[in-house]
């Protein structure tokens, strides 16, 4: 049973918390085959049955449904949620950084008809997926190869490291994907020049870094406008230097 999720800077949408449709293969590669790569790949070669990967899509594309928002938590009190935002007649994933005290929300970028990014640096991403949340008080996923997975559709970054391959297809063999097709898928999720020519840069007036692409949401500092102090919190929990 999805249970109702109540998120203010969204009163008019219906939305359930979709952390439960993560817990399976077919989630992880419909996630990844709708956001970086092919949907019409055939999910046998992954590991995955067709009507599993199938009735996961569907989900998650369906507008007579609620929205399915999974949730990351991070240091400081932040989260970051991805939203599974379905009309008739179109289908986006938002990334969307929020905290409760900032009274409005923060944009990393979406995947749909108007694509916006990248919205992650490798340092920020790893970082993000290395946090361990109470999960007594900070709802949503814990599990470090989901949270990566989860937020690889917005990393773009010109010093993401050798190794980034390595990482994912460890990531990927924990989320169920077959052993024999995560290197390869792998190779191919992390493996475009194009997300490899961005670059981050935070400045003296502000520390919460920005992306040199166009496309990023993220030109501009997150959540523009919020104090001074709420800003420096954000950048710290970007770093890992906020617990």
């Amino acid at each position: 049973m999805h249970q109702p999720l109540l998120i203010p800077e969204y009163p008019n949408d219906d939305l359930v918390q979709g952390d439960d449709l993560a817990f399976g293969p077919a989630f992880w590669l419909a996630h990844l085959l709708l956001t970086m790569g092919d949907p019409d790949d055939a999910p046998q070669d992954y590991g995955v049955t067709a009507a599993a990967y199938d009735s996961m899509v569907e989900r998650l594309s369906d507008a007579a449904l609620p929205w399915p928002v999974f949730q990351i938590p991070f240091g400081g009190g932040h989260t970051i949620l991805v939203i599974y935002a379905s009309y008739e007649d179109e289908n986006n994933v938002e990334f969307i950084v929020r905290h409760s005290d900032w009274g409005r929300l923060g944009y990393l970028g979406n995947i749909g008809p108007s694509h916006s990014g990248p919205g992650l640096s490798w340092q920020e991403l790893t970082t993000i997926a290395a946090y361990s949340p109470d999960c007594d008080t900070e709802p949503g996923l814990s599990d470090p190869a989901q949270r990566l997975l989860l937020l690889l559709p917005m990393l773009g970054d010109a010093a993401t490291p050798s190794e980034v391959t390595e990482v994912v297809t460890h990531a990927l063999i924990q989320c169920g994907i077959s052993e024999e097709s995560a290197p390869g898928f792998a190779d191919k999720l992390v493996g475009r020049e194009e997300d490899q020519q961005n670059t981050w840069s935070a400045g003296p007036d502000n520390p919460i870094p920005v992306c040199s692409s166009r496309r990023s949401a993220r030109q501009v500092p997150i959540a523009l406008g919020i104090t001074a102090e709420a800003a420096r919190a954000l950048a710290d929990a970007l770093t890992g230097a906020a617990r």
